[in-house]
């Protein structure tokens, strides 16, 4: 356990060291925020999602994050392209499957996707991960329902969920709530940093499928690895984010700034001294 806490300060450390350029196709709604966090974790963002220039883009890029928030036909052939573009190069693509739940075409969406690239990372809340991995839909929304995040038995089954659709995939899957569930479908990491009011504000997941993607394009060795550590780091700023927007008797919108402000002024030992990381079996 030792030497993976030692690898995941590595990898953290690794991103301001080598400031990988992600490619960004996300949704107009968090495109701000998902740039921002990439500036303050020390790698570079760029938002492009024409189709015209979507393979150039990410030809020059070292990660690419897909979002389908906001999903429209246009941005969808920008996607694909990239992706193309991506798995020709071995660069680590990571799929954000906002609201994958609420209709058929963005299911259809991250179905064609899957069967036309090799996903590296998914990252999604509770509800997200069950409708894939159960190819189902309950959710109309983009939220986590409450009933997802009550009782040990629902995260148990959850989890299993998230596990089943890693192998299923062949990757990387990132599932967020109370505790943030990692596995590759064999080894599972259950991250305990973070807190409630991340999911009071939009696009927290949004930053952290960002964040992924600098994270596994700094370390290409193991996207699980890479994946452990941005979500240990996200959920530590988090923390430290709420403790100055109380000082400042703030709410959503003070932690909202904190949060961008923790995630560039964390370092390597504060990180150390503060994730909270159980690796399972």
């Amino acid at each position: 356990m030792r030497a993976k806490m030692s690898l995941y300060c590595d990898i953290f450390a690794s991103v301001a060291q080598r400031r990988p350029l992600v490619h960004c196709i996300t949704n107009y709604v968090t495109a701000n925020d998902c740039a921002n966090i990439l500036l303050a974790c020390g790698a570079s963002p760029i938002m492009a999602d024409s189709p015209s220039e979507a393979e150039e883009i990410t030809a020059a890029s070292q990660a690419l994050v897909l979002n389908l928030g906001t999903f429209n036909e246009s941005r969808f052939q920008a996607m694909r392209k990239s992706a193309g573009t991506a798995e020709r190069l071995g660069l680590p693509i990571i799929i954000d499957p906002v609201g994958v739940g609420a209709s058929q075409i963005r299911r259809e969406a991250f179905a064609r996707l899957a069967q036309e690239v090799k996903i590296s990372v998914v990252r999604g809340n509770v509800s997200e991960i069950n409708s894939l991995a159960l190819n189902a839909s309950k959710r109309g929304g983009v939220d986590a329902e409450e009933a997802d995040f009550k009782g040990e038995t629902v995260l148990t089954a959850a989890s299993r969920n998230a596990r089943c659709l890693g192998k299923k995939l062949g990757c990387t899957v990132v599932m967020t709530g109370v505790a943030d569930i990692i596995t590759d479908g064999a080894n599972v990491a259950a991250v305990k940093n973070g807190v409630s009011m991340m999911s009071q504000i939009t696009g927290s997941g949004c930053m952290l499928s960002s964040l992924i993607g600098a994270f596994c394009g700094a370390h290409l060795d193991s996207c699980f690895d890479a994946a452990v550590s941005a979500a240990a780091m996200f959920g530590l700023c988090g923390e430290e984010a709420l403790k100055i927007t109380k000082v400042q008797k703030g709410g959503t919108g003070t932690f909202r700034t904190c949060l961008i402000d923790a995630v560039s002024l964390m370092k390597k030992k504060e990180f150390e001294r503060g994730i909270s990381v159980e690796l399972q079996r």
